[in-house]
């Protein structure tokens, strides 16, 4: 990976598998990784459907990539994607890829983008399959970005978010994965394992800002400040929980 204070990026966009109406918000998200240097979108922009996007690309400096349907069934987008991202990948200028998709055909791309050393975050619904999320270091729900997104998507009717106690199997996971004595265990070590176990790992899906609100939040750990004053958690016993749980 090439050695820069901010990250540069290519974001790969496809289109017929992406609505407009999160762009805002997806690029928000892209800025709190790195530069989205190369902003690419791709699919037949002569599709009525595609109208969302075309009022978009002006507004954030995405350059369009036109694939007519040629053949039914075959997605020329996707073809025109993936020999983009091998090009820019080989160019060596990049530390890492966005892959905007929720389309499972984009697994082996992701795959043979992180062997190569570079970082692929993908952004994509939730029903986006599990294969590609895998794939991705970190995988990044639209759902989270906004409320509005959620409603639109899922339906008010839904539930919104997961509750904190669902996170607590996965926390608990790491805490036991982190070789140590003491049972005190940083927040940042705990985060990096639960990401490194499930890239779509994000608090926003259990409606919470930080990782230090999800452990409160889920009543089964205890949270202080270090000598460092860094955040460190530890599993509430029985005996304590009364008092850690105010």
């Amino acid at each position: 990976m090439i050695n820069r204070d901010t990250p540069l990026l290519a974001v790969l966009i496809d289109a017929e598998n992406t609505s407009a109406r999160w762009a805002k918000e997806i690029f928000e998200e892209i800025a709190t990784i790195g530069e989205a240097s190369v902003r690419r979108i791709y699919g037949d922009f002569s599709n009525p459907q595609m109208k969302g996007w075309s009022d978009r690309q002006a507004e954030f400096g995405i350059v369009p990539h036109h694939q007519p349907q040629n053949t039914i069934g075959k997605n020329a987008g996707d073809i025109a994607l993936v020999i983009d991202a091998m090009d820019l990948m080989h160019s060596g200028r990049f530390d890492g890829f966005v892959l905007v998709s929720s389309d499972s055909d984009f697994t082996r791309l992701a795959s043979r983008i992180r062997e190569q050393g570079l970082d692929v975050f993908g952004i994509g619904r939730k029903n986006t399959p599990e294969p590609f999320r895998k794939a991705c270091k970190r995988f990044i729900f639209v759902e989270n970005l906004t409320a509005k997104a959620l409603d639109d998507a899922q339906g008010a009717a839904e539930p919104k978010n997961d509750p904190p106690a669902k996170a607590v199997p996965l926390i608990q996971r790491a805490m036991d994965k982190i070789n140590q004595e003491d049972d005190w265990f940083k927040l940042g070590q705990i985060g990096q394992y639960i990401a490194a176990d499930n890239p779509d790992f994000d608090t926003r899906s259990y409606g919470c800002a930080k990782l230090s609100d999800l452990l409160r939040k889920s009543g089964q750990f205890e949270l202080k400040k270090s000598e460092g004053n860094h955040l460190v958690a530890r599993r509430i016993v029985d005996g304590a929980r009364k008092s850690a749980g105010k």
